[in-house]
């Protein structure tokens, strides 16, 4: 299989960040992109907060497919999926019936927004924002409307609320827990961000879920139910309740999966020659859906897969979540690691650091004014993965 290419199956910041890693190494090996979109460079992470900057679909594609292509000396296979894997004889067949042989395979899939299915007449016109496409629907139908619901809290939908306000619509977000980013924060800086962000026009409803969408009579206004019964009018509806790594292709193929693909610290699932690398990968039972960690891995990968077998590391790694309004840092504990947390509130910042028995840091939040101990906070805290 020496002359086989490595085959990695997604463009997203983590295939290319493999395919771009693995190039500085190796340029010789053959490499072939599979990807579901028209494989231009662009990141995700940046659809959260590119309205405020007036950028279009077009505009957040930073380099196009025959730029990548070229760069990466790679064959990329453009609107193509993956409907069959074969771990045994290291093939796969795509969805125009070409098959290919791998020497290595890297699975790059990504994750879909989970959809909450609400029912009513307007049940199926909810949006959510997970690529280019989405996210050049989602701008193109916002023009005209002054008030989107969003659901969900966390950190996306933060953002997302956030980036609203620059173009002067009203975010209102539903959310069953008692504040933002309730998963990140412990509830005091939950509760400040909340206060920040609402005198900066977010408004919340908190305690509640959607359970309908309904078109309004001789309206194209949207009206949502919530679960006390209330109805809310809302020009669009965004839903940012979370993302479900994309498995079944590996679980078709008979791949370990739980949460995600699962992979050992060398990013490898338990089928020979076959990798994961990030939203859809559970890496020694961390899903870690942010970028430090996904470059992480890109980095580990490449080196494994030129010939120099790597085991990711994870220093403790600093989320910095967009919302301008609210300027926020936030490096969690890890989720089995019990500590509490001390706070000090200012009317500036707020700053909560998440203590171990011993006194050792194992987390911070940072909000306002706090963020700039950012970094001199981050090196104090163990690493996620050593």
């Amino acid at each position: 299989m020496s002359s086989a290419p490595i085959v990695i199956v997604g463009s997203g910041l983590a295939g290319y960040t493999v395919a771009r890693e693995f190039r500085r190494l190796d340029r010789q090996t053959p490499l072939v992109v599979i990807t579901r979109d028209h494989g231009g460079f662009y990141s995700k992470p940046m659809l959260s907060n590119a309205l405020a900057s007036n950028k279009t679909a077009a505009s957040l594609v930073m380099k196009p497919v025959q730029k990548m292509a070229e760069e990466l000396a790679a064959d990329i296979r453009c609107h193509s999926s993956v409907k069959h894997l074969d771990t045994a004889s290291q093939t796969l067949t795509l969805d125009n019936g070409d098959t290919l042989v791998w020497r290595d395979l890297v699975l790059a899939l990504g994750a879909d927004p989970i959809a909450p299915n609400l029912p009513g007449s307007a049940g199926d016109e909810m949006l959510s924002v997970n690529d280019l496409d989405d996210y050049a629907r989602f701008s193109e139908r916002l023009s005209g409307r002054d008030r989107v619901v969003i659901l969900g809290g966390g950190l996306i939908g933060c953002e997302f609320a956030n980036d609203l306000l620059s173009r002067g619509v009203t975010p209102v977000v539903l959310d069953p827990g008692q504040g933002p980013l309730s998963r990140l924060l412990p509830p005091q800086a939950s509760a400040w961000l909340s206060d920040k962000l609402r005198a900066a026009g977010v408004q919340f409803e908190w305690g509640v879920t959607a359970t309908a969408v309904d078109r309004a009579a001789g309206s194209e206004q949207l009206e949502v139910t919530l679960s006390d019964g209330r109805k809310l009018s809302a020009g669009l509806v965004l839903s940012a309740i979370g993302l479900r790594p994309r498995v079944g292709v590996a679980q078709a193929a008979g791949l370990n999966v739980h949460r995600g693909i699962v992979t050992d610290a060398h990013l490898a699932t338990s089928a020979e020659h076959v990798y994961a690398v990030g939203d859809c990968a559970e890496v020694v039972g961390h899903s870690l859906p942010y970028v430090l960690p996904l470059m992480s891995q890109g980095r580990a990968l490449a080196a494994t897969l030129a010939g120099a077998r790597t085991p990711v590391v994870y220093p403790a790694m600093a989320v910095t979540v967009k919302t301008p309004a609210c300027p926020t840092v936030v490096c969690p504990p890890p989720l089995a690691t019990p500590g509490v947390w001390e706070e000090r509130v200012s009317e500036q910042g707020f700053e909560a650091r998440c203590l171990d028995t011993d006194g050792s840091l194992l987390g911070f939040a940072l909000l306002g004014s706090a963020t700039t101990q950012k970094q001199a906070l981050v090196a104090q805290v163990r690493p996620w993965l050593s």
